[in-house]
C-alpha cells in the first residue's frame, strides 16, 4: 500500500481507506448501501489491515450512530492499529441542537462519537458541511479546543465550496487554530467539479483531498451499459435521486473507455476508474467501500500497478465537461494556460 501525506500535514495515510457507511443498515439510505454487522465487520477490517489500509472513515449520522458503534465494537483491542476519521454537522435529530457545528453541537457530539467509537481520540473529525448558521470563528474554536484537550488530533471539511473553505483555512491561520488539512470530496470518472476550484484551491494551501463516491454512486461497477436496465440487484433503485447526479450519454463514454482498457490490461472497470483517481493532484486517500470480501478483495486490486499516460488521456478525454462560469470563458482558449495552467 502506497501512503502519502494528508495534505501539508505530518499524518501519513493509505492511498485507500475504508468507508464504513455499509455498517449497520439502518434507515431508506443506509439499508441500501448495506447492513454489515461487528461480526461481518471484524472480516472486512482484518482484509483491510492485512492490505496495509489503516484508515476508517465514518461518520456520526451513518445510521444514527451505528456504524460508529460497530467500528469501535470491531476495532475493540487494536485501536492503535488504525486511524478513524469521522464527520460530524448533519442532523442527528428533529431538535434543535442536533445539528449544525456551534460548539454546544461540537462538544456533544465529540464526546458522543467517543463512547460510540470506543476509543479515547478522533484521528480527523471532519466537518461534515458548512453551517451557514454559526459563526466560522465559533467552529474553529471549539475545534482548537478539541485539538488541545486531546479528543481530536486533525481536522477537516466536507463538500465546501471554495470560499468557505478558504474562509475557514484564513480564520484559522489569523487566530492560530488547526488548519483544515483534508476535504473530503466527491470525485469521480463522472463527477469532475472538483477540479476547477477545489482542487487548485487544495494544491494552493495544502488541503488533501479524501475522495468519496469513487465509483460515480455506484456507477462505474461495469454493470450499468448503454442500452440495459439497472441490474436487479443495485443500490441505484434506492439511492440514485439521492447522489450526484450523472449524464447517462457521459456515463456511456467513460464506461465505453474503461472497457476497451480494461481489455488491455485484464483489470475491472472499478480497479481502472479507482486508479486514474489516486494519480490526480491533491488525492491523499480514495474511500472505497465494500458490503462483502469479494467486494473489497476487487477494489483493493486498484494499487499495485499503474496506467499508461495514453490510457490516463483517454480517459480523460471520456470523462471531459465544460467547466461552469467563471472557469469556462478562458479554458475555451489555449492562451489561459500562460497564466493559469491547469492542475491535472
Amino acid at each position: 500500500m502506497d501512503y502519502r501525506y494528508l495534505g501539508a500535514s505530518g499524518l501519513k495515510v493509505p492511498a485507500l481507506s475504508f468507508g464504513v457507511a455499509t455498517f449497520g443498515g439502518q434507515g431508506p439510505l443506509f439499508s441500501a448501501w448495506g447492513d454489515t454487522d461487528v461480526a461481518a465487520a471484524r472480516r472486512l477490517i482484518d482484509i483491510c489491515l492485512e492490505a496495509g489500509v489503516t484508515l476508517f472513515d465514518t461518520a456520526d449520522v451513518y445510521s444514527n450512530g451505528a456504524s460508529e458503534a460497530i467500528l469501535g465494537e470491531a476495532l475493540h483491542g487494536r485501536r492503535d492499529e488504525a486511524l478513524i476519521s469521522t464527520k460530524i454537522g448533519l442532523p442527528m435529530g428533529e431538535g434543535p441542537l442536533e445539528a449544525g457545528t456551534s460548539r454546544l453541537r461540537l462538544v456533544r457530539g465529540v464526546e458522543a462519537a467517543l463512547k460510540r467509537l470506543r476509543t479515547d481520540r478522533i484521528d480527523l473529525l471532519q466537518l461534515h458541511a458548512f453551517d451557514a448558521f454559526t459563526p466560522v470563528e465559533e467552529t474553529l474554536k471549539a475545534l482548537d479546543d478539541l485539538v488541545a484537550a486531546g479528543k481530536v488530533l486533525y481536522v477537516g471539511a466536507s463538500n465546501f465550496s471554495g470560499w468557505q473553505l478558504m474562509k475557514s483555512l484564513a480564520l484559522a491561520d489569523r487566530h492560530g487554530w488547526p488548519r483544515h488539512v483534508a476535504h473530503q470530496i466527491y470525485y469521480s470518472l463522472v463527477g469532475r467539479d472538483y477540479e476547477h476550484e477545489l482542487m487548485p484551491l487544495g494544491l494552493d494551501q495544502g488541503v488533501g483531498a479524501m475522495v468519496w463516491s469513487p465509483l460515480g454512486w455506484g456507477r462505474l461497477t461495469g454493470k450499468i451499459r448503454r442500452g440495459q436496465p439497472l441490474p436487479a440487484v443495485s443500490r441505484l433503485h434506492e439511492t440514485a435521486d439521492l447522489g450526484p447526479p450523472v449524464d447517462d450519454e457521459r456515463l456511456y463514454r467513460v464506461v465505453d473507455a474503461l472497457d476497451a482498457i480494461a481489455a488491455e490490461t485484464g483489470k475491472t472497470l472499478p480497479q481502472i476508474a479507482l486508479n486514474w483517481l489516486l494519480r490526480r493532484p491533491t488525492v491523499s486517500s480514495v474511500i472505497i467501500g465494500a458490503r462483502n470480501e469479494d467486494q473489497l478483495r476487487q477494489n483493493l486490486g486498484a494499487v499495485g500497478w499503474t496506467l499508461t499516460a495514453d490510457q490516463v488521456a483517454r480517459l480523460d478525454a471520456a470523462s471531459a465537461v465544460v467547466p461552469a462560469y467563471p472557469h469556462y470563458p478562458y479554458w475555451r482558449e489555449g492562451g489561459f494556460k500562460a497564466i493559469n495552467p491547469p492542475p491535472v
